[in-house]
């Protein structure tokens, strides 16, 4: 990445401004080395320019911005450019001591804070701070700039750093946390809008139905912005946004919307949602309890709201938020939220671990995707379950690229499904008459549809390691996956082709 910013290339040919940057403004070419190896979630570009004298690193993003990271793992976007990060650092030279200010703050109130903090910098360190300042800024061509109006951009640029800005560990996946503890709005909010302006235009005319209910994504946030703002009036546009998305079978949103129109408690809607439920088992099954009569069709879908939605979206878990804003295209703000789930979880949270591997999954991320899944796996301790898990690590893991974990992956699943060695008979009369063991009952892993999904995945791993040029884990792989294919009750003609491609 080129740095095009005017001011970090006067820096870079001129001595005498870079000890200036340095000291007292810490902004250090020389220490353009972060402690440990890092990367932005969403994959773009970042360039460390400087750092500063408690390990702090400077980095400039492939748009320009600049982000900084702390050595005890913050982070946070503190400007635009280069060129306004050194105004904020050339006229905030306590800069740290102010991402925890009221956001709200009067002028005095800032300039109180900065005066401060300024005056131990000049008692400690810096006394002649102002003099350099205005040398700097000049040498630089830089602006001075009011102090509360530089807080206050510090601030705009801070609450800018997530989602687009996430910064992570490159070696273990984990993100740094915020630098700051701005006030944010909360997730649900960010999310919902779309949908509540799509209400919004369907109360006023309605004109855009057709499109809203159309897509599914747009229909989906509707139907939540419409659980948290119910009106009578809304009956007839959630009648057709429950009809279209029954065209797309037993959906959330679909048991949401049969619950929203049933609240209501209209005998047409009981006779609506009795064919939906009779003409597809799923949607049976869904919409669970059903009753007999219209006159108890709002009793069962008051109970089944207050259980299952209810009317407040901060009730809401953060997982259906981070669903709905993939859905809507949002991916970082879905990659952020859901990664800062995974570093949240812990023993207990299994099920919520194999939701997120999944969801990340769809956003294409495998690689943290396979990290949700390892921690998933490490939790099971039924043997079918663990190594159905660990296979489906291997798959992600080869998809991410990183091809011998993946087979080392795929070898632990199937020795976890495996199991010990059968224990040898003991019974004494079986012994003297040499009588044959008994056969086992149970079905074996690989007589499953478990051990046909395994197997292809041998063999896709077999190809990967051969685009990859690592013949031996090709050849392990693909001999490993022949001979499962020869244990399993039934093959099929795409296995049989993959053994032969692979």
């Amino acid at each position: 990445m080129t740095c095009t910013d005017r001011a970090l290339l006067l820096l870079r040919g001129r001595a005498d401004l870079a000890r200036l940057a340095a000291f007292p403004f810490d902004f250090d070419l020389d220490r353009a080395e972060h402690g440990e190896a890092v990367r932005l979630a969403s994959g773009a570009a970042l360039e460390a320019v400087a750092g500063d004298d408690t390990g702090g690193t400077y980095f400039v993003c492939a748009d320009g911005s600049v982000l900084y990271a702390s050595s005890e793992g913050e982070a946070g976007l503190i400007a635009g450019s280069v060129d306004e990060a050194l105004e904020v650092l050339i006229g905030l030279p306590g800069w740290r001591d102010y991402t925890g200010l009221a956001p709200h703050a009067d002028d005095t109130t800032l300039a109180a804070a900065v005066a401060r903090t300024e005056e131990d910098i000049r008692g400690s360190y810096a006394p002649e701070l102002d003099a350099d300042r205005r040398t700097l800024l000049a040498g630089l061509g830089l602006r001075h700039v009011p102090q509360p109006e530089l807080i206050r951009r510090l601030h705009r640029a801070l609450l800018r750093t997530e989602p687009d800005f996430l910064l992570l560990n490159a070696d273990e996946g984990c993100a740094y946390t915020l630098l700051d503890r701005l006030p944010r709005p909360p997730l649900w909010h960010t999310v919902l809008a779309p949908g509540r302006a799509d209400l919004a235009a369907l109360r006023a005319n309605g004109s855009c139905l057709p499109d809203v209910a159309a897509d599914p994504a747009r229909r989906a946030t509707v139907l939540r912005a419409a659980q948290y703002d119910r009106h009578k009036a809304d009956l007839p546009l959630l009648r057709v946004l429950l009809q279209h998305e029954a065209r797309h079978g037993a959906t959330e949103e679909l048991r949401l919307a049969a619950i929203l129109v049933g609240c209501h408690g209209e005998r047409e809607d009981h006779e609506l949602l009795k064919a939906l439920r009779e003409a597809n088992p799923d949607v049976h099954y869904l919409l669970g309890g059903f009753p007999a009569t219209a006159q108890e069709l709002a009793s069962w879908a008051d109970d089944f709201d207050e259980s299952n939605y209810g009317q407040d979206p901060a009730d809401q878990d953060e997982l259906t938020w981070a669903e709905l804003a993939r859905r809507q295209g949002r991916t970082e703000l879905a990659r952020c939220t859901l990664l800062r789930l995974l570093d949240d979880c812990g023993p207990r949270d299994a099920p919520l671990l194999g939701l997120i591997a999944g969801e990340l999954t769809l956003l294409g991320d495998f690689a943290q995707a396979a990290r949700a899944r390892h921690l998933y796996a490490s939790l099971q301790d039924d043997p079918m379950c663990r190594g159905s898990a660990l296979a489906d690590l291997a798959s992600l893991q080869r998809r991410a690229g990183d091809i011998e974990a993946a087979w080392r992956s795929l070898q632990l699943a199937v020795n976890v499904l495996d199991g010990p060695p059968p224990t040898p008979a003991t019974d004494e009369l079986a012994l003297d008459l040499d009588l044959p063991e008994p056969e086992p009952t149970a079905l074996r892993w690989y007589e499953l549809g478990l051990g046909l999904r395994i197997t292809e995945e041998h063999f896709h791993l077999a190809r990967a390691a051969v685009q990859a040029n690592l013949s031996g884990t090709a050849r392990a792989s693909r001999t490993a996956g022949t001979t499962l294919m020869q244990k399993l009750p039934r093959s099929t003609e795409d296995l049989r082709r993959m053994s032969i491609e692979s």
